[in-house]
C-alpha cells in the first residue's frame, strides 16, 4: 500500500492498471510518450468480450461509461470476396445479443476507450510526454529517465508500452519471432467524399474482403474515418528489401494495386483515398517463454505476450491488469515477488493458448486457399 508504481504506457492496458490501483488505494503514475492526449489518432474500434474486456470494465466500476461511449451495431460483420459479391452479411439482421450475453462484444473506438479510462483517473495521474528512455535501482528504488530530460522514481515499474518495450529488457532478452504474415494499415480521414463505395460497404461496422493469397479488413474509426488493413504472406524483412517507400502514398498505391490485380476495382478507391500507410509485420513472443520473477517489476499486454491479431489483444491487456491488480493487493502474497509470480504464471499460461490459437489462425487469414475462405464464411455465418 506505502509502495509507489510506475506504469510505462498509457495504452488500455496501462490505463486499466492504473485505475484498479487507484480503486484500491495505490499511489500510480502512468508514463506516455505522446504529448497529450490528443496527439494521435488511436485506430479503429476493438471488441470487448464478456470473461474479458467487459469483466474488467466492471471490476473497474465504468460500464456505465463505456455503454455510453460503444457504438451500438459496429459489432456485426460483412464478409464479401474479391469480386464484391457477398459471402455473410450480418448487417441488418435483428439480434438478441445485448449486456450480459456471453456472446455480446460491442465494439468501441479505441480513442473512446483510451478517454474514458483517463477520465477515470484522478487528476495528473498520466505524465505526457514521457518517451522512456533507460532506468537503474538505486537502493532497490528504481530512477527512470526520459527523453525530454525528466526523471522519476518508483518502488515497482510496470511496462505496458507494448511489442517494442524497452522496460521488458530489464527483464528478459527473449526477441520476437516472425508469423509470416504482413499487414499494411491505411488510414482514410473523409471516406464518405474519397471512397464513397466502400463507406457504404463498411457501414459503421466489419468489412472482411477475401481473395486467394490477401486478404483486406476495414473498419471504422469513431472519428467518421476508416481504418483498413491489407494483410498477406511476406518473407521476413519484406518491408525493408521490397524496394517500397512506405512513407510515398503513390508508390504503396502501385504496389497493392498491382498485388490486387484482378479484384473489383471498387478496393483500388480504398488504396488510392490512402495518404498515411504503415507497414507492420506480424510477429510474436514464443508461447513457451518464461523469466524469474521480480520483485519490483513485470509486463502486461503485448510487452508481455505478442502474438499475431485476433481479437484478443486488448482484451488480454485488460485481463492481465485486472490478474495485476489482485495479486499486488492480496493479503496472501507476503512479498511483492511472490504476488508477481502468482500473475506472471497465471498470464503465460492464458497467453500460450492464446497465442497457439492466433498463430494456427494467421496464415488462413492474412493468405487465405479456397478452402479457408469456406471456412471463414461458414464461422461467420454460424455466429451470425
Amino acid at each position: 500500500m506505502e509502495k509507489e508504481i510506475a506504469i510505462v504506457g498509457g495504452g488500455p492496458g496501462g490505463l486499466t492498471l492504473a485505475r484498479l490501483l487507484q480503486l484500491k488505494g495505490i499511489n500510480v503514475k502512468v508514463y506516455e510518450r505522446d504529448y497529450s492526449k490528443e496527439a494521435r489518432v488511436q485506430g479503429a474500434i476493438v471488441d470487448l468480450h464478456f470473461d474479458s474486456g467487459l469483466k474488467v470494465i466492471e471490476a473497474a466500476d465504468l460500464m456505465d461509461a463505456f455503454k455510453a461511449n460503444y457504438m451500438p451495431g459496429a459489432d456485426k460483420y460483412r464478409m464479401i470476396d474479391h469480386n464484391g459479391n457477398i459471402l455473410t452479411d450480418e448487417q441488418g439482421q435483428d439480434s438478441e445479443l445485448g449486456f450480459g450475453n456471453q456472446h455480446f462484444r460491442p465494439e468501441i473506438d479505441r480513442g473512446a476507450l483510451r478517454n474514458l479510462l483517463i477520465d477515470a483517473l484522478l487528476p495528473d495521474t498520466v505524465v505526457w510526454d514521457s518517451q522512456f528512455v533507460n532506468m537503474v535501482q538505486v537502493n532497490n528504488i528504481w530512477e527512470l529517465q526520459f527523453k525530454n530530460g525528466t526523471t522519476a522514481t518508483a518502488d515497482i515499474v510496470i511496462g505496458a508500452e507494448g511489442y517494442r518495450s524497452k522496460i521488458r529488457t530489464y527483464l528478459t532478452d527473449i526477441k520476437a519471432q516472425y508469423s509470416g504474415a504482413t499487414i499494411i494499415q491505411g488510414e482514410i480521414e473523409n471516406p464518405e467524399k474519397e471512397c464513397p463505395e466502400i463507406n457504404t460497404l463498411v457501414n459503421n461496422a466489419n468489412l472482411i474482403v477475401m481473395g486467394i493469397g490477401k486478404t483486406i479488413a476495414v473498419q471504422p474509426r469513431g472519428d467518421g474515418g476508416l481504418t483498413f488493413y491489407a494483410s498477406s504472406l511476406y518473407p521476413e524483412n519484406w518491408i525493408e528489401t521490397s524496394g517500397i517507400d512506405f512513407n510515398n502514398s503513390e508508390e504503396v498505391y502501385a504496389y497493392l494495386a498491382k498485388h490486387h490485380e484482378g479484384w473489383d476495382p471498387i478496393f483500388f478507391t480504398l488504396f488510392k483515398s490512402c495518404t498515411h500507410f504503415t507497414p507492420r509485420p506480424l510477429d510474436y513472443f514464443p508461447l513457451n517463454q518464461h523469466w524469474e520473477a521480480q520483485p519490483n517489476l513485470t509486463l502486461i499486454g503485448d510487452a508481455a505476450h505478442l502474438m499475431p491479431p485476433s481479437g484478443e489483444g486488448v482484451n488480454t491487456a485488460m485481463l492481465d491488469a485486472l490478474d495485476l491488480s489482485e495479486c499486488l493487493t492480496s493479503p496472501k502474497f507476503q512479498t511483492t515477488q511472490a504476488a508477481i509470480a502468482a500473475y506472471e504464471k497465471r498470464m503465460l499460461a492464458r497467453a500460450a493458448i492464446l497465442g497457439k490459437e492466433a498463430l494456427e489462425g494467421i496464415k488462413d487469414f492474412a493468405s487465405p486457399s479456397e478452402e479457408s475462405v469456406k471456412k471463414f464464411t461458414q464461422l461467420f455465418n454460424q455466429n451470425g
